[in-house]
């Protein structure tokens, strides 16, 4: 299972061609976007006048913020293993370096552009990583994954690409990346943000790495169709790889006779696995994501399709190895599974079994379905 092992110890998813051929409508509309997301933040914050006060002062030390020397007077600590150095627009022929630091008290990120006499010359914590808890100012953000430099919108100016790692609900060890995407401007130094951009990388799981995001926004692939299709038939369209010899037809009591569909979508070097329960007329009636936050589908080891809790209704077993990347690079594959209960009108992810049962690499299907049944009480 995965887990973030963060500095400070804390645990820690053809629209991009047409946005950019639009480009000078765009520079309009993300200043508007800029606007609404701080409106937005404001309205929280203001429901509270105490995260008021909290965000007031934070933003005073945010704005004082001048040389680099200040940064760390200022409550934040710089992420020194990426600091990198990138070519402004409008700057001159001087050296500027992408400085990363994470406010202390609230865990927000700022990025601060310093030259190489430490002027601070552009900053900003308009960032995703920043808003996934509304209405408070601290924020699951615990460190950085990944910074890459790439021309997305072919402008000849290096954008930004950034991963933050979070920490999980209630700070709990199982950690989630978000994907961001910072734009440079032509004119003057500085970068922009569309929101819209950002929401759909990690909306439909492409912030894997800076690979995935480079190929949405650049080469306009995109894992959308994965979630949002209806039909088989589409999805077939779209690309999706059926895995055959796990494709077949079970009869789930008053939810009729389903096909199994297992499926993968290759979006740069990844592997997107995605299960789909098919009617007879082709129509998705549910669709299951058991590859949860792990990067790739390394082997599906099977799909099983019997009663676990002991209703009498089949359950959904799917055993199965992934990979992602681990520390420094480092690929990591391991076993995992996932158990979905067959209830009224739909299925629903087991959260119990995986808190006490861990499967191992030697694990088979037939010795999990025996350790998941016992968990429910059934005799051997």
């Amino acid at each position: 299972m995965k887990v973030w092992k963060t500095r400070r110890g804390r645990g820690c998813q053809n629209y991009i061609k047409k946005l950019f051929f639009l480009s000078a409508v765009c520079l309009c509309a993300l200043s508007v976007c800029c606007e609404t997301a701080l409106a937005a933040e404001d309205t929280a914050l203001n429901e509270d006048g105490e995260v008021l006060a909290q965000y007031r002062e934070y933003r005073e030390r945010l704005e004082s913020i001048s040389y680099r020397t200040e940064i760390g007077e200022n409550g934040y600590e710089i992420v020194e293993n990426q600091i990198f150095p990138i070519e402004i627009a409008g700057y001159g022929e001087g050296e500027v370096s992408l400085v990363p630091a994470f406010d202390e008290s609230y865990h927000r990120l700022a990025l601060f552009f310093v030259t190489e006499d430490g002027q601070v010359i552009y900053k900003t914590d308009q960032l995703e990583t920043n808003n996934r808890v509304l209405g408070q100012m601290e924020q699951p953000a615990c460190d950085i994954a990944a910074v890459s430099f790439r021309d997305l919108d072919m402008d000849g100016r290096m954008d930004i690409i950034l991963i933050t790692a979070c920490a999980g609900a209630d700070g709990s060890d199982e950690g989630y990346k978000v994907g961001d995407v910072l734009f440079q401007s032509k004119k003057q130094a500085g970068f922009y943000r569309d929101y819209r951009i950002a929401d759909k990388i990690n909306r439909y799981g492409m912030n894997k790495s800076a690979e995935v995001i480079t190929a949405f926004v650049r080469d306009g692939c995109s894992t959308e169709f994965l979630y949002t299709a209806t039909t088989l038939k589409e999805l077939l369209a779209e690309g999706l790889q059926i895995i055959t010899e796990q494709c077949y037809y079970r009869t789930f009591g008053k939810l009729g006779k389903l096909q199994v569909v297992p499926g993968t979508y290759r979006i740069s070097n990844y592997d997107v696995f995605m299960v789909y329960l098919v009617s007879e007329q082709g129509d998705i009636l549910y669709s299951l994501q058991p590859m949860g936050d792990y990067d790739n589908l390394y082997a599906l080891k099977g799909i099983n399709c019997r009663d676990i809790d002991g209703d009498g209704l089949k359950d959904i077993v799917i055993l199965a190895r992934y990979s992602y990347e681990g520390e420094e690079g480092r690929l990591i594959v391991e076993s995992d599974y996932s158990i979905y209960y067959q209830r009224t009108g739909g299925f629903s992810l087991d959260t119990e079994i995986k808190d006490i049962y861990r499967c191992s690499d030697e694990d088979t299907m037939e010795a999990l379905v025996e350790a998941a049944r016992k968990y429910w009480g059934w005799k051997a």
